[in-house]
């Protein structure tokens, strides 16, 4: 079921009404053309939406001529077509303006007061995803299952580590889109693993250290021993008997090999790895499976999508596990979400190393800056938060299936200048941190104005180029960008594999902090000139659109990685925004 928001403008919505005026069809006539498979398609290029700095200072959406040519004979665009464009109404459809026909092709801008009122107005609604989803979604990490022993970050690769790094932020999207979700396996407590996790901000679940799944497992045997699927070999059976007999312990118990070829057949599993053959049971796969039924004992697995967060090198093994837990009986919605390797290029390192240096990098960039000030506990809490940044953004802002190549040299160091990533989004953040201080500090000196109602705003004061920019491509986008991995998971008859572009919130989130910076540079709407030559409702609106970009990089860089205020307060802010200058 899925409850879909009403009240948010959504680009999409608005290239949907623009193509149906286009084409001079009704929007649901339009709809209900573009769901077929046929020459026309919701993927139709028929608009682009302008997102550089340069078209956008004379449009938003343009037709080019090619378009303009394929669908009038003599090229040129009807007078009533120009007319519905101008009057668009719709569920999420922005306020058109205007719109002209040029040498590039048929440009409309929109009425940009009343998309900053809009937006700005109900800022709450652009924070979360476009639609609203029910279900559960299990995420799976087979990296923290226990094979011989419990891993360590020691013994944890790199590779392993991206895959828990994906499932983490995976949970965080899925959880903003309406979705209960729930991880597997749980971590001993006290584990060094769990300690390692926390540390990067992970928030993984845990369980007392006194907990076994030997129950579990013994169930999971008996599923499998019973099942359609196993192969029963007689000859082997009696060779069992007679062995263990003859070894004086009353019988041996027989090992259990499950027809993974049959399972996937029969129940028409497509996606899967067609060398899946016949597999034998081991210990190992009980305890996984284990850990699976405990996780879905809360709630019906038949309702709920397990995703199996895996590296390419454990795909296979992932695969037959997955197969095997089918044949147990196991009705859920299975899907992989599949990582490439992460390289470090002349040397091996684990994650607990990579870790160390990334933090040692950090500190050892502070101390070239800052010398002898770089010492305790404040200094400590800014190097962790901006070394898990760091490791996040390395980890997670590449395509999820293509490997990542990580530069560990000791003499690359790390820079704290210039868009790197993590570093430079939780700089911006600190950015718009300390700015709001300044702000608030302001309001009590009675230099600046309270925040009004909304509808007390002056939108059009409103005018730099950066604003609608920031807007235009950042704040109205946002909620779709969160709804994209729910919508891969809509997808029937994908196969086995999911594509959910763990990878575009990281860009997103650069991008974004990019052109914030380009345009805080340009306009300082709190500096020395603002107390007199800065109109006060000018300043108010800039509060409500500043305060957008601020909680968006706060909100997606979850757990720990966001502005901190150890003790020293707000000066923490400011030393942190000068140590990423």
């Amino acid at each position: 079921m899925e409850i879909v928001e009403t009240t948010s403008f959504k680009i999409v919505s608005t290239v949907r009404a623009l193509r149906c005026a286009l084409r001079g069809e009704r929007e649901h006539e339009g709809d209900a053309v573009h769901s077929d498979s046929g020459e026309r398609n919701t993927n139709e290029k028929l608009w682009f939406k302008e997102s550089s700095a340069k078209n956008l200072r004379n449009r938003d959406f343009l037709a080019p001529n090619t378009v303009l040519a394929t669908l009038y004979p003599d090229g040129q665009v009807p007078s009533t077509v120009l007319s519905r464009i101008l009057t668009l109404r719709g569920c999420g459809v922005l306020p058109v303006a205007g719109c002209e026909v040029t040498s590039e092709g048929l440009r409309v801008t929109v009425d940009r007061c009343e998309a900053f009122r809009g937006v700005l107005c109900g800022t709450s609604a652009y924070l979360r995803s476009a639609t609203q989803r029910q279900g559960r979604v299990l995420i799976n990490c087979p990296a923290l299952h226990a094979k011989q022993a419990l891993p360590s970050p020691d013994t944890l690769s790199l590779g392993q580590l991206r895959t828990v790094l994906i499932a983490d932020h995976l949970g965080a999207l899925l959880r903003r889109q309406g979705y209960s979700v729930s991880f597997c396996p749980a971590l001993p407590e006290e584990s060094d693993i769990n300690s390692f996790l926390r540390t990067l901000g992970v928030d993984w679940p845990a369980e007392s250290i006194g907990w076994t799944s030997e129950e579990r497992e013994e169930k999971m045997r008996n599923s499998l021993e019973n099942c359609a699927y196993r192969e029963r070999e007689k000859e082997r059976e009696k060779r069992w008997s007679r062995e263990g007999m003859e070894a004086g312990h009353g019988g041996r118990r027989e090992e259990v090999r499950i027809n993974l070829k049959r399972v996937m057949e029969e129940m028409h599993l497509q996606g899967y790895d067609p060398s899946l053959g016949t597999c034998t049971v081991q210990r190992e796969a009980l305890c996984h499976l284990a850990q699976l039924d405990r996780a879905t004992t809360d709630f019906p697995v038949s309702v709920a999508t397990v995703l199996h967060v895996t590296s390419c090198q454990d795909e296979f093994r992932q695969q037959q596990t997955a197969m095997l837990w089918r044949a147990s009986g196991a009705t859920a919605t299975q899907r992989l979400v599949v990582c490439g390797p992460v390289k470090t290029p002349g040397i091996q390192m684990s994650s607990a190393q990579y870790l160390q240096l990334k933090r040692a990098q950090m500190k050892e960039a502070s101390e070239m800056k800052y010398g002898d000030q770089v010492e305790g506990q404040t200094w400590d809490d800014i190097i962790r938060v901006m070394t898990c940044a760091t490791v996040r953004f390395e980890l997670l802002s590449t395509v999820h299936t293509s490997p990542v190549t990580l530069e560990v040299q000791r003499e690359g160091g790390v820079s704290t200048k210039g868009p790197r990533g993590g570093v430079f989004v939780m700089y911006n953040c600190a950015r718009l941190h300390t700015l709001f201080s300044s702000y608030e500090k302001g309001v009590e000196q009675g230099l600046y104005p309270e925040v009004p109602a909304g509808s007390e705003l002056d939108f059009s004061a409103l005018k730099e180029e950066g604003e609608w920019l920031l807007l235009f491509n950042y704040l109205i986008p946002f909620s779709e960008l969160l709804d994209q991995s729910a919508q891969a998971l809509d997808l029937e008859g994908g196969g086995a594999r999911v594509n959910l572009r763990t990878e575009q919130v990281c860009r997103f989130l650069v991008s974004l902090s990019k052109d914030f910076s380009s345009y805080y540079n340009r306009v300082h709407v709190l500096g020395p000139k603002a107390h007199w030559c800065c109109a006060a409702l000018e300043v108010s609106d800039w509060h409500v659109f500043g305060s957008w970009c601020y909680r968006a990089c706060g909100r997606m860089l979850h757990s720990d990685a966001r502005p901190i205020q150890p003790s020293g307060g707000h000066a923490s802010a400011v030393v942190l925004q000068e140590t990423a200058h």
